[in-house]
């Protein structure tokens, strides 16, 4: 068994059926829930306000602009509460409901800042924006992994990253495109979030609910029959009757934020806190957010560096198709390993880039050489991301949850999510004024850290059916003495499910 190994992937108890067209649509349909989400990310207007730059300004700080931050990251604290009552939303009335509003929410949010006439417009519909997400990434992940074969989840789950990257690249376009306009150039980019909001709307309302929702809210005739429709096959017994026994443990549960908190959720608990909170320390949103900004400093003319956020674009959407055609092949743990090396290396090689040419001054230019190895490295950093801590950031606290404390815990993994995108949002600018290149060093420290948290902490997951997941951690060496003998899982079947 490897260190933070449990019961080796592949031996999840295998249930009749096979990969229906039905399923895969269902969830590329779900998955378009992503595309408001990086749409979002990528339009950031951060270029579009430089302070007027002093001949003398560093290059470190010539940014820095507490209100132009406010107002980018007030849409991640909306997200934040909004995911609390999207959990509420999601157990009692299904994960598509989550899905429509989230989209709704969304599309008015859009609406209000094309036609914005003033500062108050402009921040009403950030904030419903932010509601959007947080409604989103609550339900889309869990429908996702709920809808999907244990086989494919990964790759199925993926789908919601991906999209989120489409919708980044997408926004890197726009901004490109509407940089050219004489006037109004802004009112479009934001106006035209509501074209990945119509298409999620449209979607979500078409598509059916997860059979474990079904039986969630008692609907256990329309559970089987979905669950037939989405496997291909008439005989669920096996994989239905598991399911019932979840939601006759969830049933029981009626305060799932105090149940969470009870010894036996603590790998799940800890594991959906510090996941989020590891790929926000990344440093990928300083990447992302700011990609135009990061490369005027780097001494890119302003066409330059859009076109140098297209080029990252490309790169997050292309890796991001590495990670689903390899997750349930190699596993999640591979991943998040490989990619946290490869991120570290490009960290340090980008911090010691950065020193070089500006110093603790800030004041120096980038040869074209070396502006073309800091694009590089930091589009080798863009791939380990994207083909790692970002997908396996939503794909794993989504996967490791029992039905009772899903909706809570997917609420949690949104909530320290928004919240670590705010405070990150809200602080790097200034950091990057105040730690200059050592803000790389900063984030590579935390790489470090997370890549030793996975190796010894995070069980793999690949293959197993999601109500099966405590076999999981009983087997892991640091979990096991969390989870009690008769789990949901484990109490009837252990004689066949031993690894």
């Amino acid at each position: 068994m490897a260190v933070g190994g449990g019961i080796s992937a592949g031996n999840g108890k295998q249930y009749e059926g096979r990969v229906t067209p039905f399923v895969i649509v269902a969830c590329l349909v779900a998955a378009t829930g992503g595309l408001i989400f990086g749409y979002d990310i990528g339009i950031s207007e951060v270029y579009a306000k430089q302070k007027n730059a002093t001949g003398h300004e560093s290059q470190y700080c010539k940014f820095e602009n507490h209100m132009l931050t406010l107002f980018t990251s007030s849409l991640y604290l909306a997200a934040l509460i909004a995911s609390f009552f999207a959990s509420a939303t999601t157990r009692k009335f299904g994960r598509k409901i989550s899905m429509t509003i989230g989209g709704l929410v969304f599309l008015i949010g859009a609406i209000l800042n094309g036609a914005a006439i003033n500062v108050a417009m402009l921040i009403i519909g950030r904030i419903l924006l932010g509601v959007g997400i947080g409604y989103a990434n609550q339900s889309v992940p869990v429908y996702l992994s709920e809808m999907a074969p244990p086989k494919l989840r990964g790759a199925l789950n993926i789908g919601f990253q991906m999209a989120t990257t489409i919708g980044i690249f997408a926004a890197n376009l726009v901004n490109y495109g509407t940089a050219q306009m004489k006037a109004n150039g802004w009112r479009v980019s934001l106006a035209l979030a509501a074209a990945p909001a119509l298409i999620m709307t449209i979607g979500a309302i078409f598509l059916p609910d997860t059979p474990n929702s079904l039986i969630e809210r008692g609907l256990k005739d329309q559970a089987k029959e979905m669950l037939q429709k989405i496997r291909g096959t008439p005989n669920v017994h096996d994989e239905f009757s598991d399911l019932v026994d979840a939601s006759v443990v969830s049933q029981q549960v009626r305060h799932p934020w105090k149940t969470i908190l009870e010894p036996k959720y603590r790998p799940q608990l800890i594991i959906t806190c510090l996941i989020p909170l590891f790929q926000q320390l990344t440093g990928i949103n300083v990447i992302m957010f700011y990609a135009p900004v990061l490369f005027k400093t780097l001494g890119f003319a302003d066409d330059a560096s859009l076109m140098s956020a297209v080029v990252t674009g490309l790169v997050n959407v292309f890796a991001t198709v590495v990670s689903i055609l390899v997750v349930d092949r190699f596993g999640r743990r591979v991943l998040f390993l490989e990619g946290g090396i490869q991120m570290l290396a490009c960290q340090i090689g980008v911090g010691v880039l950065i020193a070089s040419v500006f110093g603790v001054s800030g004041n120096g230019t980038f040869s074209k050489g070396l502006g073309n190895l800091a694009l590089a490295l930091i589009c080798i950093y863009v791939a380990a991301f994207a083909w790692s801590w970002g997908p396996l950031g939503w794909l794993v606290p989504s996967e490791i949850h029992p039905m009772e404390i899903r909706s809570a815990g997917q609420s949690i993994n949104v909530s320290v999510n928004m919240f670590f995108t705010f405070v990150i949002g809200q602080l790097f600018l200034s950091m990057l004024c105040h730690m200059k290149f050592g803000l790389f060093f900063f984030f590579g420290g935390w790489v470090l850290l997370m890549t030793l948290f996975v190796y010894f902490f995070v069980p793999e997951t690949r293959n197993v059916p999601i109500e099966e997941m405590n076999r999981v951690w009983k087997a892991h060496w640091f979990w096991g003495k969390y989870i009690p003998d008769d789990a949901v899982g484990l109490s009837h079947k252990s004689s066949d499910h031993d690894a």
